[in-house]
């Protein structure tokens, strides 16, 4: 049975109060679900990391990063590695966000050299797929997860799967207030445990946890989770309001 796993992207928001703020509300308000039947993290900006590591230190509560860099040192201006992320507590880290693929223009090769460092420095990183609105309305779905997929988990054997949390989001629903419909999220969820079993196993597949992302919120979240390819979500907007991300977390209890 895979325990459902609800993680809070906050991307290019809160300040130093605020972010402390937010986690200290996440932390007190999730005791029971995290830790017992849900696993939470959030990702805050690489400046917060530390003090939102110390605010949830004592809660179940877990931090991750938005991003890494894959070298494990040197000189590589304004980079930020995998030992450097576990050193200030973090257990997670995204790589591959549809953000970093299309405003920053990461490639499959550099997202695959990312994870495998993520793996290698003892982080769990979460490989985000999904299609752009051009490539849905194409029916390009299909071959684009399954390219991301194939190329980003590349040279990753099943025992470093075993790592790896698998986010979909389909890039025409994040931020935009349009959301996937469950069924649609479902088939693309169902596309890359196939895919998975192919790839490795079926047993590696079944243990596989993948998340759905893309305008997730406390009205949508039991429904999407209630799927059974959909382990949890990946959520922005709604993680940085202590209230409804506590929703979305009791929707998967």
């Amino acid at each position: 049975m895979r325990k459902p796993f609800v993680a809070g992207n906050w991307k290019m928001n809160t300040d130093g109060r605020s972010s402390i703020e937010l986690a200290e509300g996440i932390a007190s308000g999730s005791v029971d679900a995290a830790g017992q039947s849900v696993t939470v993290a959030v990702c805050p900006p690489f400046v917060y990391l530390q003090a939102v590591a110390k605010a949830v230190g004592t809660s179940n509560v877990a931090v991750g990063a938005q991003d890494m860099y894959f070298e494990p040192n040197g000189a590589f201006t304004g980079e930020i590695s995998a030992a450097m992320l576990k050193d200030i507590g973090c257990v997670y880290c995204i790589c591959g966000h549809s953000e970093r693929r299309h405003v920053i223009g990461e490639t499959d090769e550099l997202i695959n050299k990312k994870v495998a460092a993520a793996v290698a420095g003892g982080l769990l990183p979460i490989l985000c797929v999904g299609e752009l609105l051009a490539e849905r309305e194409a029916s390009q779905t299909d071959a684009v997860v399954t390219r991301q997929l194939k190329e980003g988990l590349a040279g990753l054997n099943s025992e470093k799967l075993s790592a790896v949390t698998i986010a979909y989001e389909p890039v025409w629903a994040i931020g935009t207030g349009v959301t996937a419909t469950p069924q649609q999220a479902q088939e693309v969820h169902e596309l890359i445990r196939n895919l998975l079993t192919g790839m490795y196993d079926d047993q590696s597949a079944r243990e596989t946890r993948i998340l759905y992302g893309g305008s997730a919120k406390p009205g949508n979240a039991a429904e999407l989770m209630g799927r059974p390819d959909i382990d949890g979500l990946l959520v922005g907007g709604a993680s940085l309001k202590v209230d409804d991300f506590l929703a979305i977390i009791q929707a998967a209890v």
